[in-house]
């Protein structure tokens, strides 16, 4: 089968949905299938050899210049590919570009507006480079927030469209006022545009089908998967570590919750203060979330605990193999209904058991693959509960932790969710999307 899979760089971090898609089209890849990966906004940046197009379209600086200075609209693209260079990507995105929805309703309005919109040079240069190539069997667009994208390749390509549903909902919510009620009736418009949409777990169908208006019934399930080449068995163990080392591992920002852990940590200790323990946390820290590290850090030493806390940074994969390594037990106490959990994933495949609130898909990870514990959310009390139990009974932590080894590689290994992305593509072939309403 011959694939466009189009990803959506983010400004160099890692970032859950780059590692997905990229993970995807090298399993495709491995098995015969012409896949093109092909980046927009910002070359992406996975933690595993990266098969992606060396060419970005809709670059993150042409974008930003059409966007608030109209003579840009009217470069000739031989100047745009100054700009439009991956390396200059690069350089910009570690100062100034932003994945912040806050600071970016124009642009997402720009982008859903389409052919229509301000950006229709960069859509005019988008079937231009497909013009070059060979015509896919099917086109994948990663988030609705590129459902504009389906129209015109849908005309220039007469192939079925499909979109990826992934944490649309935090974005849009993000969006200031009149933003998102203009991004949500924008998006709603072009749901028919698509052919097929692929939520990545089973509990966000219903919550993004009700926010975007998409019928359930056009909206299969493919679920998370990852790499497992690294993730070994862990050797049992030999009794109590010491210290016992609480783990955060994702993107440090108020809705991945680290401040929630810290304050379940802080209760954790006024309820073991004689235990030795440590609190460690890795991702990728925005410039503009400094201050909110530096107030957990403050938060800490105010508890007496600022010893027992360390910041890692963002690890590579032999560095976030490693960091898995050194844990106990992670939780990453999301605020919001979190549909993926590539962290959870990342954990058990070490043979980490996790402590979650239940809510969004930690509660389907957890319960299909029993690699931890499930507490009441937003309540950073149960948490506490929840490590505690764990650091007393260190045979429980240890059963979790097989199970979770074990469920991870049954149930969220990356072959099977290509199985489960090629059982859809199959499933809409390559008639027309008029053929299918």
């Amino acid at each position: 089968m011959r694939i466009l899979s189009i990803t959506a760089g983010a400004a160099g971090m890692y970032c859950g949905s780059c590692l997905r898609d990229n993970a995807l089209a090298a399993e495709l890849l491995a098995r015969g299938h012409a896949v093109t990966l092909l980046p927009l906004y910002t070359p992406t940046r996975p933690d595993e050899t990266n098969v992606s197009r060396k060419r970005v379209l809709f670059g993150g600086i042409s974008i930003y210049l059409q966007q608030y200075l109209p003579l840009f609209r009217k470069t000739p693209r031989l100047l745009d590919r100054l700009w439009d260079s991956p390396w200059v990507i690069n350089a910009f995105a570690k100062r100034s570009l932003s994945t912040d929805p806050k600071l970016l309703g124009d642009m997402t309005i720009s982008m859903l507006e389409g052919e229509r919109g301000v950006l229709r040079k960069e859509f005019d240069k988008l079937l231009a480079w497909i013009a070059q190539e060979e015509v896919p069997d099917v086109i994948n667009l990663p988030n609705a927030l590129l459902i504009g994208l389906a129209a015109p390749l849908r005309r220039a390509l007469n192939r079925p469209i499909c979109c990826t549903l992934q944490g649309e909902d935090l974005f849009l919510n993000g969006l200031v006022d009149p933003y998102r009620d203009r991004a949500l009736d924008l998006i709603r418009r072009q749901v028919p545009d698509v052919d097929l949409f692929l939520s990545v777990s089973d509990g966000y169908v219903r919550p993004i089908s009700d926010m975007l208006r998409i019928p359930v019934g056009r909206i299969a399930v493919v679920p998370l998967g990852i790499n497992l080449a690294g993730y070994e068995r862990p050797d049992p163990p030999a009794g109590r570590s010491v210290p016992f080392r609480v783990g955060y591992f994702a993107r440090v920002a108020p809705e991945k919750g680290l401040h929630v852990l810290a304050e379940s940590y802080i209760h954790l200790r006024s309820l073991e203060p004689h235990a030795e323990m440590r609190l460690d946390a890795a991702g990728y820290l925005a410039p503009a979330q400094a201050d909110y590290l530096d107030r957990i850090r403050r938060d800490l030493d105010n508890a007496g605990l600022a010893g027992e806390f360390t910041y890692r940074g963002a690890v590579d994969r032999a560095g976030k193999l490693a960091f898995l390594r050194s844990i106990d037990v992670l939780s990453v106490p999301a605020t919001y209904d979190e549909p993926k959990g590539v962290f959870l994933l990342e954990a058990m495949a070490a043979g980490v058991p996790v402590v979650q609130p239940r809510r969004g898909a930690f509660t389907e990870i957890v319960e299909r693959t029993g690699g931890g514990l499930l507490v009441e959310p937003d309540n950073p009390r149960a948490i506490a509960d929840g490590l505690r139990t764990l650091w007393r009974d260190r045979a429980l932590a240890a059963r979790l932790g097989r199970s979770g080894f074990d469920g991870v590689r049954e149930h969220y290994n990356i072959a099977r969710s290509a199985d489960r992305l090629l059982q859809a593509y199959q499933s809409i072939g390559t008639g027309s999307l008029a053929a299918r309403r």
